[in-house]
């Protein structure tokens, strides 16, 4: 089963510092990027066929893989000048590039990767900017258990710190409570498609807001609630959130190298 992951956005809300240039998806978390980890999560799972849409940043990210370095997060032995890997993070990758344009909306990056999906009944894809701790077999189970399902996405509850009021005609505050506890849910990034979506694609058009909507009013697009981990990485806060966890060793979506089997 691929999985697409649209990394050619600017990522303009992360803009302001140092590495202000990068595009987001490469972004650093500890000795790798955001897309790294998000490969890496969905390789535990046994999804390790990959189709990047690739637009702004493109040369960044065609140079981390060409050039990847196994020794940044992996154990090895150097032996009279020969290393010696102990472990290994995308041998059994497989990478497809491709350059999808710079200003393309989500739906039409999807689109101009068809002919790489040629085959595939169902398929993964993903922002690759979000990390999570979410089960994508489960995930996938409940898809398939669904037939008539041509989209489904990870719903999250609502991550926004701030407030709502509730108020009388008058202006007179009557009640104040967080977003996070509004019975409402977020897309949370992680998606899963039919082949038949590209029937519902329109040249040019957004994945979400056009494509998928037409699909929830038809009754076609399903949700996977997910109360657990959850967290994208759009600001420089987040990112910086996103680093502690990562330097405690208590990142949730670190679910290799911690004894736990990969699933198949």
């Amino acid at each position: 089963m691929k999985v697409v992951l649209f990394c050619g956005g600017y990522g303009m809300r992360m803009r302001g510092g140092a590495d202000d240039l990068l595009p987001k998806p490469m972004q650093m978390v500890g000795p790798r990027p955001l897309l790294w980890h998000v490969m890496r999560y969905y390789a535990h799972f046994g999804y390790t066929d990959f189709v990047l849409c690739l637009g702004y940043g493109a040369s960044v990210i065609k140079d981390f893989f060409l050039h990847y370095e196994e020794t940044a997060s992996n154990d090895f032995v150097l032996d009279q000048g020969q290393v010696q890997m102990l472990g290994t993070d995308l041998s059994q990758w497989r990478i497809t590039f491709v350059q999808t344009g710079l200003e393309t909306p989500i739906g039409e990056r999807l689109r101009r990767v068809r002919e790489h999906l040629e085959g595939e009944e169902i398929f993964l894809a993903n922002y690759a900017d979000v990390l999570s701790d979410v089960d994508l077999h489960a995930m996938v189970g409940a898809f398939e258990a669904r037939p008539t399902m041509v989209g489904g996405m990870l719903a999250v509850p609502p991550q926004s710190s701030f407030h709502v009021l509730d108020m009388f005609d008058d202006h007179k505050v009557h009640g104040i409570r967080a977003v996070a506890d509004m019975p409402i849910w977020e897309n949370g990034g992680y998606l899963v498609f039919r082949s038949e979506v590209f029937e519902h694609l329109e040249q040019g058009k957004d994945l979400v807001a056009d494509t998928c909507a037409a699909l929830a009013s038809s009754g076609r697009l399903m949700a996977q609630q997910h109360t657990g981990f959850w967290k994208p990485a759009d600001t420089y806060k987040e990112r910086a959130e996103l680093e502690a966890l990562w330097t405690s060793g208590r990142a949730p979506w670190v679910r290799w190298g911690t004894g736990e089997p990969c699933p198949h």
